[in-house]
């Protein structure tokens, strides 16, 4: 009893240390540079952790979330743009004209499996990248085309999401991140996430069992598009500037995917700790590799996803759950160490 006190509480503590670690980031690092590098990270995090609702959980291999990362930035930028409407609000329009989209597009291929449905997202999104690279003007709203959407410069901000320093952007993507974990965790202990659990084994075995198939998947798909769509707004805000292939592309999709897939897709916190890993290692491979070789950083990070997906294809989170219960068991001997020692006194 004393000794699952203790490691009851040490639990508590260590989250607690890290979640101060993590608001204490921006006063450690001063650099723009390294905390801009931060940022990213965990601004994949997020966006992993938002396809896992529906790749992870519900077990549908989708490679076009670009889709939602670019209509949300897309319209909350246009809006911004031509209206002067704050990002705060431009990002709901802009989340709710993902779910809409997520509804229009999963609908009719929710029906497929497997390689049938991904290469269905993948032509869908290759034929939004087209349509916005071919775009000038859409109505009164500027798009680009492919020169791409430089966003309207105002200042200090609050209202339009514009800073000098980075350290509001990290607190904001630190919330986001804080936030995508929260509905991950709703989502895989609630009634829609054993239903995602069950359809993900066996479609056939679940309808049986009463289970809306095609309903819990367009949920799923809908709170996926609306946090991507939130942190396509985001990466909008941070960058200032919308490129058609890099916000709405296949590597904006495939990205999140993989980032998923090596820390742990269809768990809370895997996608998290993929996202934040690979993103600073491919990084730092980038900063000390990328100007020797052309290609040469994308290999050495390939390799590494590859060799991850082999050797782990639980996710990197298999190896921190397994560390954490090394550590919860010495803390339990020690703890009913302690325990005995006590009463024998």
């Amino acid at each position: 009893m004393v000794g699952e006190m203790v490691n009851i509480d040490k639990k508590y503590l260590l989250l607690a240390g890290l979640i101060i670690v993590l608001l204490l980031v921006p006063m450690m690092v001063t650099r723009p540079y390294y905390l801009h590098v931060i940022i990213m990270c965990l601004l994949w995090a997020y966006l992993a952790s938002s396809w896992n609702i529906v790749g992870g959980f519900a077990g549908q291999l989708s490679l076009g979330h670009g889709i939602y990362t670019a209509t949300g930035a897309y319209i909350t930028m246009m809006l911004f743009n031509t209206y002067g409407l704050s990002p705060w609000l431009g990002l709901f329009i802009g989340g709710g004209a993902a779910v809409l989209i997520s509804v229009i597009i999963g609908y009719p291929t929710f029906g497929l499996r497997g390689a049938y449905y991904a290469l269905a997202t993948v032509a869908i999104s290759e034929g939004i990248v087209v349509l916005i690279n071919s775009t000038q003007e859409l109505g009164p709203f500027r798009v680009g085309g492919a020169e791409g959407l430089i966003v309207k410069m105002v200042g200090d901000s609050a209202a339009a999401l514009q800073f000098s320093s980075k350290m509001p952007y990290y607190y904001i993507i630190l919330f986001m991140l804080f936030l995508v974990i929260a509905v991950s965790y709703w989502i895989k202990n609630s009634k829609l996430g054993y239903y995602l659990i069950a359809l993900k084994e066996d479609e056939d075995a679940a309808a049986a069992m009463g289970i809306n198939v095609r309903k819990s998947k367009l949920m799923a798909a809908m709170l996926s598009a609306f946090l991507t769509a939130l942190g396509g707004v985001f990466y909008a805000v941070l960058i200032r500037y919308l490129e058609p292939n890099a916000i709405a592309g296949g590597s904006m999709s495939t990205q999140m995917v993989f980032l998923s897939i090596v820390g742990g897709s269809g768990t809370v916190l895997g996608p998290v700790i993929g996202g934040i890993i690979l993103s600073l290692v491919s990084e730092i491979i980038r900063f000390y590799l990328g100007g020797q070789l052309m290609g040469l950083h994308l290999f050495i990070y390939g390799m590494i996803v590859l060799l991850v997906i082999i050797y782990q294809p639980k996710g990197i989170i298999a190896m921190f759950e397994r560390l954490l219960q090394r550590f919860s068991r010495a803390a339990y001997k020690k703890g009913g160490a302690s325990g005995v020692k006590d009463s024998g006194a």
